[in-house]
């Protein structure tokens, strides 16, 4: 009993000491708890800081392994390349020696004459000074024809103007003024004026407008010239209504020259046939042809070919235009055979009658 009531007396310090000493192990479980999760975020922050530098490592590694190699390749390619392309430089210069000394050689043995182009050069060259000398002869007659022609003009315009100031003539009475008495002989335009007349006096008939419109009207033997421009509408005054047309369109109807038929035009003498075939001819002569030429299309592709009466004749086609684009005299050659060149020819006249264009298209 005695243990029971020591028991009872100390309960309320049991709770006291029962609450602090789990309170206290709760803050040491907590500060136990927070250190361990410290422990571990360290550890595992090491662990993987080791874990991305080796990652970081091997990647390093790898990127300067595959640049190497790639650079290598890059470098061994290029170098093969750079090999190739001097290989073929090489084979090209090579290539054009070997053709200039075989085109130098063909050209001087079998084309190029060297005695007859010397031949033609001087043949040119007397050609050349035969012309030159015609061409300065040429100048010097025309030359004295514009001296001629000076000269006669000044002489048509003195003796005008002799005939002009025929007035300022010398009298019996008074002394003209190219007659001084003061000098041995008068003046050559004082002779001149004994020799020529003195101009006269020309009236200018003016005709009226007036009189030749009324006069060549009624007789129909000049059609009517009537002004293009409109004129000017009066002040104050409206436009008729109703269809009427314009008054130079009607004046030209009205006096427009006769349209005789056939039997009025053919002579009296002649007969109506060899009028009729007149009539055909004068047709033929001034027809003219409408349908449109369309060069790129199909429209004329089933239409068979006219050939003209030079191609077509008896006599044959000049080869102008065909085989050859200048005229070829052999009479007057030098040498045997033409004068060649070693130049290209254009090309354009290496295409005359092999291209053919269809809707626009070279084939």
């Amino acid at each position: 009993m005695a243990a029971l009531a020591r028991l009872q007396a100390r309960l309320s310090g049991l709770r006291e000491e029962y609450f602090r000493r789990n309170r206290s192990i709760d803050e040491d479980r907590k500060i136990e708890y927070k250190a361990a999760v410290k422990i571990q975020s360290w550890f595992r922050g090491c662990r993987v800081r080791a874990y991305l530098r080796y990652l970081t490592k091997m990647v390093i590694f790898i990127q300067k392994w595959w640049r190497g190699y790639r650079s290598r390749r890059y470098f061994r390619k290029m170098v093969e390349t750079a090999y190739f392309i001097m290989k073929m430089n090489f084979y090209n210069e090579m290539a054009v020696r070997i053709q200039k000394r075989w085109r130098g050689y063909y050209v001087r043995k079998y084309i190029h004459n060297y005695y007859a182009l010397k031949k033609y050069l001087e043949a040119i060259s007397v050609n050349n000074e035969i012309v030159r000398n015609e061409l300065q002869e040429y100048a010097e007659m025309k030359e004295n024809e514009e001296k001629r022609k000076d000269l006669d003009k000044k002489e048509k315009e003195k003796k005008y103007q002799a005939r002009k100031m025929h007035y300022l003539l010398s009298t019996e009475q008074i002394a003209g003024i190219y007659n001084s008495p003061f000098r041995k002989s008068p003046d050559p335009m004082e002779l001149l004026l004994r020799k020529s007349k003195p101009l006269s006096h020309r009236w200018q008939q003016m005709e009226s407008p007036v009189a030749c419109e009324l006069y060549d009207w009624p007789t129909c033997r000049r059609p009517p010239t009537f002004s293009t421009a409109q004129p000017l509408p009066p002040i104050g005054r409206q436009k008729p209504q109703g269809p009427f047309r314009d008054t130079a369109e009607v004046l030209r109807q009205r006096y427009k020259p006769l349209e005789p038929t056939l039997r009025v035009a053919a002579s009296i003498n002649s007969s109506l046939e060899k009028a009729r075939e007149e009539m055909k001819r004068e047709g033929w002569r001034n027809c003219i042809h409408d349908n449109e030429f369309l060069p790129f299309s199909s429209y004329h592709k089933n239409e068979k070919y006219d050939p003209s009466i030079h191609s077509s004749g008896k006599y044959g086609q000049e080869t102008y235009g065909i085989k050859h684009f200048r005229e070829v005299q052999p009479k007057k050659w030098v040498a045997d055979k033409d004068f060649q060149t070693v130049l290209p020819s254009i090309v354009l006249f290496e295409k005359f009658g092999k291209t053919y264009s269809r809707t626009g298209q070279i084939v």
